[in-house]
């Protein structure tokens, strides 16, 4: 792919290469390193770039990229040079190679974690244009913190969003609930967020049943929670019949379902909330965004994490180009941290693709701002 001038070659990783990354990786890092395990998937099954620098067959440096399936993010997992070829240019090259790769599949912003200790990385980081946005405590294996750092990679850099507090659905079913957290916090710094509010939330605005477990919950139901709370709410959905009542096949369930639903209905017939039936789309909830509110928005997750189910996560904002959101899933299990739920970027065709929900498609948004009206 490209030689340096100590006649070193980068290009794609291979599964052969597994031994020599994992010498590589131990010759490198004392703690979090890569398992074998973790670099054969890496090269033949994740949503990832591997790129390894040879020299003379041996392997002296690699970079990995994960790449958050439909959007436009990226995340340096890990780089590491050998002793030999440090300070000879060789990390700056493994970047900038793979930032160019990281481009042309469609990736327009790549974040990273770092140790505040280590200077020359942030150094390097640095002079390719890559800038701290958040400091995590208690990051890595031996408890240090770490820098977070990003960099934006299209041409025309954009910075439009404004800071929105992130917290992480502690339950499989509590992804509304922790959504809404995110806004009432952000709005409204001295609100406490707990798992105690998470799960108090769930309770409220809980539709009982959903296709299978626990139910989800209900786009009137997190609305009522919030308007309690004394913030202005706007309810938007593009149907007035019962959310998600076609996912539910059990007759009972779906009466059960479809009561709940009128109680939801009743009660915010008793309240000042503004209640809106139209089709949500990025232009909509641009022209709130645009008045100071935030919204919990919701989508179906199946074209992130390939998982047919419907999905809360928190509108953080909207640039010419990029909608922004917080996902309050962080899924562990494909190395992901708290940085790949952090204003997730997605143009704005994509993110009008993955609004709302079933089949007919239900949409929903529920817009805040700080206090409610009051007559």
């Amino acid at each position: 792919m490209l030689t340096t001038d100590n006649d070193v070659w980068i290009r794609p990783a291979v599964v052969s290469d597994v031994d020599q990354l994992v010498e590589l990786e131990n010759n490198c890092f004392d703690s979090d390193q890569l398992s074998r395990r973790s670099f054969k998937w890496m090269i033949t099954k994740g949503r990832a770039l591997l790129l390894v620098a040879e020299s003379e067959q041996h392997l002296v440096g690699y970079v990995l990229l994960l790449y958050h399936q439909g959007t436009s993010l990226g995340r340096v997992y890990s780089l590491a040079v050998a002793a030999e070829q440090r300070k000879l240019g060789l990390a700056k090259h493994l970047m900038e190679i793979a930032e160019r790769e990281a481009l042309e599949d469609g990736r327009s912003f790549l974040r990273l974690e770092v140790r505040p200790d280590n200077v020359g990385a942030i150094r390097l980081y640095e002079k390719l244009g890559y800038e701290v946005f958040d400091v995590v405590s208690d990051y890595y294996e031996d408890h240090a913190d770490a820098l977070r750092m990003m960099k934006v990679l299209h041409h025309e850099p954009e910075f439009a969003h404004q800071r929105v507090v992130h917290y992480s659905q502690s339950t499989d079913f509590t992804c509304g609930p922790a959504a809404l957290m995110m806004v009432m916090k952000t709005l409204r710094p001295d609100f406490e967020l707990n798992r105690s509010l998470e799960l108090q939330l769930w309770r409220e605005a809980t539709t009982i049943f959903m296709t299978s477990g626990h139910g989800g919950c209900s786009p009137h139901g997190l609305a009522l929670s919030a308007y309690k709370r004394d913030f202005s709410t706007t309810l938007i959905t593009s149907s007035a019949e019962t959310p998600f009542i076609n996912s539910v096949r059990n007759d009972e369930k779906k009466a059960v379902v479809e009561l709940v639903h009128r109680d939801f209905q009743l009660a915010i017939s008793k309240t000042a909330m503004t209640l809106k039936v139209a089709q949500v789309d990025v232009t909509m909830l641009q022209s709130y965004l645009k008045k100071g509110a935030l919204a919990v928005v919701l989508i179906s997750s199946y074209r992130l994490n390939q998982s047919k189910s419907p999905h809360w996560v928190v509108l953080a904002s909207i640039s010419d180009t990029f909608v922004y959101f917080h996902d309050p899933e962080i899924d562990l299990e494909e190395n992901k941290s708290v940085t790949d739920s952090l204003y997730i970027p997605v143009t704005h065709q994509e993110f009008n693709r993955i609004l709302g929900y079933g089949q007919p498609r239900y949409q929903a948004a529920i817009i805040l701002q700080p206090e409610k009206t009051r007559g």
